[in-house]
């Protein structure tokens, strides 16, 4: 079921359409390096001992620095009982930690399950379950919800030993901070006890004097268990060995015309695909500075651009939308940047105009998912097209197949996109039916179902048309309804609920549910207080926004919620301007 194993036997073997445009000077497939992602970082350290790794508002990690605070957390995760092949969940906002733990998981020889910070107590303790999770690495102002989650499972799965890092150790004493940010980012949140479990402060974790054990790992043990959240309500764990993230942390590097003076703003949240392998990885490999930002504030990314002269920023539009539309805009310098793109939500064409006449630079829009390692397409920097997924990534075959007969489908048609490639991910943990269900055989060879409907122009350009499985797109964030149908059914006031997308002018889409009250909750409680209840209890972007009470939802003959009736009565979104 392995489907790294060989980068020439992944891609097509013809020239296609979109060769014609692709990248000069590059090569439409490569065989990357046969060693771990720790290498990676061992060779950059060695090579660039005294550069900045990583900058964090105004404090600069070297990679000696970064590659000594990960074998020290490495070392004491040793001592904790990890073992080769263990998971450790991760759970942490964007910051210099997230990395030293990511690489310090992978030193043990472990696995890393990165987690959504915005994910609540009911949320959590799934990512403990699941994966069988003993270990957990988080951020003092997560460890409450983490630990909330961990005392309701039975005593045999509860996690064990909790390492906590607090975000204002990682900072200088010149921090310009957004004011909203102090209580969670510079605040120091006392250490928090779990019965039970042991629990130890990241500085003290990293005063370990053992030796970490030696590194063992191969290109094709897991490296990787990001979950993805699916139709029927349970995040499942994806499969990604080392080998198929290092395939696109070497792809992302080339296609970007990267080297190691790149300095990129690492905005797109790590624990997410796209920022952990185009963001961290690829710039880990290439020897760049990451300048780090743990959450979207448009003034701080402007002042970060401008102070640090950040050259690659991977983005979703509304980043870019927000920032241009700031107050302050003419104070900030983004005459360094070289590269931008992104992907989750199209690029309206009036920003990518303002973009292209200001400053030169045409915003590149890219497509992946969990399962492929981040991209899958992207568009060529120099020949873009907008609202456009872009081309198959390097080593990538991609088609569209009718969905129900499986037979390719004539260019302009609309189908099921399938991909095939050294980053597509082993399968699903724990859920050999989901896996089977997830690939097709096609001309002999295994490619995996995206669940998205597109078509491929003349130029062999892919575009998206829809969405096969039922999904919310909230500015990148995936959503899925049964996921949030799920939780709302928690709340002793509801009765039935159905949630569909509503038109978002800012974020694209947005969530709304459509709820049938029990009787003796009608007139005694409000949508407002529904959706506070929905913020409480899972991840704000999965909150509905609109709530809106009805007597009765619709439903078939064999009783179940015509949910596409309620989506079809919605407006229809406006078209991009």
């Amino acid at each position: 079921m392995n489907s790294h194993t060989n980068a020439a036997d992944a891609a097509p073997q013809a020239v296609r359409p979109h060769h014609r445009f692709w990248p000069k000077r590059l090569p439409h497939r490569i065989a990357p390096p046969a060693t771990s992602l720790w290498d990676n970082l061992v060779i950059s350290a060695r090579r660039y001992p005294d550069k900045p790794a990583l900058v964090f508002f105004d404090q600069v990690t070297t990679y000696r620095e970064l590659l000594e605070q990960a074998e020290r957390l490495a070392a004491h995760l040793h001592t904790q009982g990890v073992q080769a092949g263990d998971r450790v969940i991760l759970l942490m906002q964007n910051a210099p930690q997230w990395v030293v733990a990511h690489f310090a998981i992978l030193r043990a020889n472990a696995v890393v399950v990165p987690v959504n910070p915005m994910n609540r107590a009911a949320e959590l303790g799934h990512y403990i379950t699941d994966p069988d999770v003993r270990v957990a690495i988080c951020a003092a102002d997560l460890a409450g919800e983490l630990l909330k989650a961990n005392a309701e499972l039975p005593d045999a799965l509860r996690l064990q030993h909790l390492v906590v890092a607090h975000y204002h150790d990682a900072m200088g004493p010149q921090a310009d901070i957004p004011p909203a940010w102090t209580d969670w980012l510079a605040t120091r949140h006392p250490l928090p006890s779990a019965p039970g479990a042991s629990v130890v402060d990241w500085a003290d974790a990293l005063r370990c004097t053992e030796a970490p054990p030696q590194h063992n790992r191969q290109p094709d043990d897991l490296s990787v268990l990001p979950y993805t959240s699916g139709t029927t309500g349970l995040s499942k764990g994806c499969m990604h060995t080392h080998a198929s993230l290092m395939h696109n942390a070497v792809a992302g590097s080339l296609w970007g015309s990267s080297t190691p003076e790149n300095v990129s703003l690492v905005v797109v949240p790590m624990f997410h695909i796209t920022g952990m392998v185009v963001g961290m990885h690829a710039g880990v490999y290439t020897g760049a500075t990451l300048v780090v930002m743990p959450r979207w504030d448009r003034e701080l990314a402007g002042r970060l651009i401008s102070k640090w002269r950040v050259t690659h920023w991977s983005n979703i539009p509304t980043m870019v939308i927000d920032l241009l539309a700031s107050p302050n805009f003419a104070q900030y310098d983004l005459s360094s940047l070289v590269l931008i793109g992104g992907g989750g939500a199209a690029m309206p064409q009036a920003v990518a105009q303002r973009l292209w006449e200001q400053y030169g630079l045409r915003y590149a829009e890219g497509y992946g998912l969990t399962e492929t390692a981040a991209p899958s397409h992207n568009n060529p920097p120099d020949a873009p097209k907008q609202q456009c997924l872009g081309i198959p990534f390097m080593s990538v075959d991609a088609r569209v197949v009718d969905p129900d007969t499986l037979q390719e489908m004539p260019q302009g048609e609309a189908g099921e996109i399938i991909i095939r490639g050294p980053s597509v991910f082993s399968g699903y943990w724990k859920r050999p039916d989901a896996t089977e269900a997830a690939f097709i055989t096609f001309e002999g060879q295994r490619y995996f179902r995206s669940g998205d409907l597109g078509r491929v122009d003349e130029d062999g350009y892919f575009f998206i048309t829809d969405r096969l499985k039922r999904m919310i797109n909230a500015s990148g964030f995936k959503v899925w309804p049964a996921e949030v149908e799920a939780l709302m059914f928690r709340h002793p006031a509801i009765a039935e609920a159905c949630v569909i997308s509503t038109q978002d002018a800012y974020r694209g889409e947005s969530v709304k549910a459509v709820v049938v009250l029990r009787d003796s909750a009608r007139g005694q409680t409000s949508e407002q207080h529904i959706i506070d209840w929905c913020r409480e209890n899972m991840a704000v972007y999965k909150c509905p926004r609109t709530v809106q009470f009805v007597d009765a939802l619709p439903k078939s003959g064999s009783g179940k919620v015509m949910w596409r009736l309620l989506q079809e009565q919605e407006p229809k979104p406006l078209p991009a301007p």
